[in-house]
């Protein structure tokens, strides 16, 4: 089964309220109504595209070290996912493929990393519950994601509905302003040039990790 196949399946029991979440619609419609609001500012197609350049970063994983992204891409190309945190299922549904796929992304030279606005203790967590190999680094205040083009500020209403649930961002991020990434996937070659990206407003909808293959078997005969 595909990844899309997978969240497909999870939304469709999410939205018709079946255990153990047993969300009612009016939950369903504001987030909708959310997402709309979001694809309808065209901040997705503002954001870094292929054929520009990769702000680059150093963050911390879990354990405090720092992780540059200059230094990864003297090794060879870089994968960058940029996610919600631990607490979307359909972020850990996404880590969880791209884990299964990291063999064939490392036999092209490349290296494989995960960013999120959560926590460190968060991201321990993240590694832990999906069983990960590679690294989740912390994005403080989300200064990278915003540097892609990614960062957003959540809507009163899905704030107040975020209270509600308590889905607590500000704690989760230690950040307090409501903000959160849109999910994008990057493919940065050793220049620093983007050689594909997919960023979408919808946080339910990811793209396949073998949609990176191409992208990185150019960069492999770019090395050669």
């Amino acid at each position: 089964m595909t990844l899309q196949a997978k969240l497909d399946a999870f939304k469709a029991d999410f939205e018709a309220g079946k255990p153990p979440y047993n969300v009612p619609r009016s939950v369903i419609e504001t987030m909708h109504k959310a997402t709309a609001e979001l694809k309808a500012t065209g901040q997705a197609e503002l954001a870094k595209k292929v054929g520009g350049m990769a702000p680059s970063f150093c963050l911390r994983d879990p354990e405090g070290n720092v992780v540059s992204s200059e230094e990864l891409l003297q090794k060879g190309p870089l994968i960058i996912s940029f996610y919600r945190g631990v607490w979307c299922p359909y972020c850990n549904m996404e880590l969880q493929a791209l884990q299964e796929a990291l063999p064939e992304f490392e036999k092209l030279g490349a290296s494989l990393v995960a960013i999120s606005p959560q926590t460190a203790p968060n991201s321990r967590k993240s590694t832990r519950q999906n069983n990960l190999s590679f690294p989740i680094l912390s994005d403080e205040k989300g200064k990278v994601g915003e540097a892609f083009g990614l960062k957003f500020k959540l809507p009163d209403y899905l704030v107040d509905l975020y209270k509600s649930l308590k889905n607590d961002l500000p704690t989760f991020n230690d950040d307090p302003d409501w903000t959160l990434p849109m999910p994008a996937r990057y493919v940065i070659g050793q220049d620093g040039t983007i050689l594909y990206s997919e960023v979408n407003p919808d946080y339910t909808r990811r793209p396949e990790p073998e949609d990176m293959l191409d992208a990185l078997r150019r960069a492999a005969e770019v090395r050669a």
